[in-house]
């Protein structure tokens, strides 16, 4: 499967060259004309050479001027053999050379592909061959539970299967021995998906939300408990109607907001015990802000609020008396 992406991509990029390089070499296409209208051509401005060559000679008082003109346009002919024969035919050789390759290059890539679609067509062997190493890996995976990188393999390999296996699908008949055999397969495969997605996500986001609780810095329980809500959200991507999985995002973003909101009251207070008030007003109106920013509404939530809201309250009346 890997393989089949991997020529693709570069045939891609074979085509894209091409397409760069052949419009360089329009550009740089050497000048190219048939034989008998060049030769006709520089005939034409050799001649043109010899009589203004010759007038200007005539008029100049030159004896025999017909001779430095003779030489002057036997030069131009014989620079125009040599300019033909030898620099540019040299030029159009290296470019039709240039392009040959390509050419060779590409026919080469799209064997290439086709090879590897032969290769890759799930045949009834192959597709049980896939899997048994799917369960193989399932089964290393649930030994080792608590390590997230096994599940994470199973469900990404289960990934790639389906995907093929879909695809493959749209080109088998209903009467084909395969077609029962990769819905089947594809029907064991999701319940595999399914399964390692969400133990992945759960040992992921505990880890993580026990690094947010164990840090001592707000700015690193922040980060932390952020990374965990983007392993929830991965994984609401395939399953957006799962419960825990719900459930994990909701229980994150009141970490999240109290991790926030607790920082910004440890500032605002410290603030108001230097008797910063306006300073300390400000800071609670930005813990009112992390609070309401979710739409998440709750009664620890509504609790918070309201202290301080007291808390403002109280610091307003403390700056008036100042």
């Amino acid at each position: 499967m890997r393989t089949a992406t991997n020529v693709a991509e570069r045939l891609k990029i074979l085509q894209a060259n091409r397409q760069k390089q052949a419009e360089s070499i329009r550009i740089r296409r050497p000048f190219w004309l048939p034989a008998s209208n060049y030769y006709v051509l520089a005939a034409a401005v050799a001649i043109a050479f010899f009589f203004l060559f010759w007038g200007a000679l005539q008029d100049g008082g030159k004896d025999v001027p017909w001779i430095p003109s003779g030489v002057g346009a036997s030069i131009i002919l014989f620079g125009a053999v040599l300019l033909r024969e030898v620099i540019l035919r040299r030029a159009r050789n290296q470019y039709l050379t240039f392009e040959r390759r390509l050419d060779r290059n590409l026919s080469n890539a799209y064997s290439q592909i086709g090879e590897n679609r032969k290769k890759k067509k799930l045949t009834l062997e192959r597709n049980t061959a896939i899997l048994g190493e799917i369960r193989l890996k399932s089964e290393a995976a649930k030994v080792l539970g608590k390590f997230s990188s096994g599940h994470r393999e199973v469900f990404e390999f289960c990934g790639e299967y389906i995907a093929l296996n879909e695809q493959e699908l749209k080109t088998v008949g209903s009467g084909s021995p395969r077609f029962g055999a990769l819905l089947k397969g594809r029907s064991a495969a999701n319940e595999y998906h399914r399964y390692h997605l969400l133990k992945w996500a759960e040992i992921e986001s505990r880890s993580l939300t026990h690094e947010a609780e164990t840090r001592t810095k707000a700015e690193e329980k922040v980060e932390a408990t952020e990374k965990a809500l983007r392993v929830i959200d991965s994984a609401l991507h395939y399953y957006p109607v799962e419960e825990s999985l719900i459930e994990s995002r909701e229980v994150l973003l009141e970490l999240l907001a109290s991790i926030k909101v607790s920082g910004w009251v440890e500032k605002a207070e410290r603030a108001a015990f230097k008797g910063h008030y306006q300073r300390a007003i400000s800071l609670y109106r930005d813990a009112l802000f992390d609070l309401g920013r979710d739409n998440v509404s709750s009664e620890s939530r509504d609790q918070a609020a309201q202290r301080i809201n007291e808390e403002i309250e109280r610091l307003r009346r403390l700056d008036d008396r100042i």
